[in-house]
């Protein structure tokens, strides 16, 4: 419930964090189930939120597991459709906690669902292609043993920035997999490496770092510099927040989206309420909290041209 409330929201932010984003067809945005999508992963949790925002058919993920260390933190990422998965650095004795995660992937599997796992099994902020873990092929050879006739899609998500704010993303999918096509071999750990050899190798070109121009109207130039005023403290100020609390990490992207997007929501609120109680006008109370967000966009759209001149 939360997730299905939550997405139309998140796309409508994500015009403004990320304006320029390119997608795949609209045959694979309407994929149905059961597919493994198997993506690159380079800039933590923004991926996520991205491919579950352009797809129709709600996404299901794994995430890493520090994530899930606080109780609100775990609650929160559940109700978001993603289930925790551990690596050895984050600590031997939760290992075991990694088939939960997989058993959980195969119960969406089962009813047709779609499960999003990020390959490589780490995220690093890199347009390129990093070593692959087990974790998908256990996901696809366990499913097929069960009889679950999954698709394996392979994605590639690329950035043009990982620090700028107004960004390009370009989403690619190749041709799903059929079981057929990676399960070859008697031996697990033969079909394993199959498995990630046939990926990495429909993975890599699919990363392709955007090069899209965004048009901006010469008429859009004054509500851009409206926006700008408004909106540039507040940004500066929060960005400089989340970049002091994720240094030396590259949960930068993400934790900045999850604060503009829940506090723009009570900026907006409180916009409202101010203008409501100056003018005792209900009419202006609601259209400027609906006017600020277009101002933002125009502002975002003026950066970026302005980045583009430069480049």
């Amino acid at each position: 419930m939360i997730y299905l409330l939550l997405k139309p929201l998140i796309r409508l932010a994500l015009r403004i964090f990320c304006p320029g984003i390119v997608v795949p067809s609209k045959t694979t945005l309407t994929i149905k189930g059961p597919v493994l999508i198997c993506a690159n992963h380079p800039n933590s949790f923004l991926d996520a939120i991205i491919v579950a925002a352009i797809f129709k058919e709600p996404i299901h993920f794994l995430a890493r597991g520090d994530a899930f260390n606080k109780p609100w933190h775990a609650s929160l990422l559940k109700l978001l459709h993603m289930f925790p998965v551990y690596r050895l650095s984050e600590g031997k004795e939760n290992l075991g906690l990694n088939e939960t995660a997989f058993e959980n992937s195969r119960k969406v599997l089962r009813k047709n669902g779609i499960v999003l796992i990020f390959i490589e099994g780490i995220c690093l902020n890199k347009n390129e292609l990093q070593p692959f873990k087990k974790g998908a092929a256990r996901i696809a050879f366990s499913s097929w043993k069960e009889g679950i006739p999954v698709r394996v899609l392979p994605m590639g998500i690329a950035y043009d920035s990982f620090r700028n704010f107004g960004k390009k993303v370009a989403v690619q999918t190749g041709k799903p997999f059929e079981q057929k096509e990676l399960q070859l071999f008697e031996e697990d750990a033969l079909n394993y490496n199959q498995f990630n050899k046939k990926l990495f190798k429909a993975i890599e070109p699919l990363i392709i770092t955007p090069q899209i121009q965004i048009p901006f109207p010469a008429w859009l130039q004054s509500a851009a510099s409206i926006g700008t005023i408004i909106h540039l403290p507040i940004y500066n100020l929060v960005a400089a927040f989340v970049a002091k609390k994720t240094k030396s990490s590259v949960f930068y992207d993400s934790v900045l989206f999850g604060v503009l997007f829940f506090g723009y929501g009570i900026f907006l609120c409180w916009v409202a309420w101010v203008i409501w109680m100056i003018t005792d006008h209900w009419l202006l109370a609601i259209c400027w909290p609906l006017l600020l967000p277009l101002l933002a966009y125009a502002a975002v759209l003026k950066k970026i041209n302005e980045r583009a001149q430069k480049g």
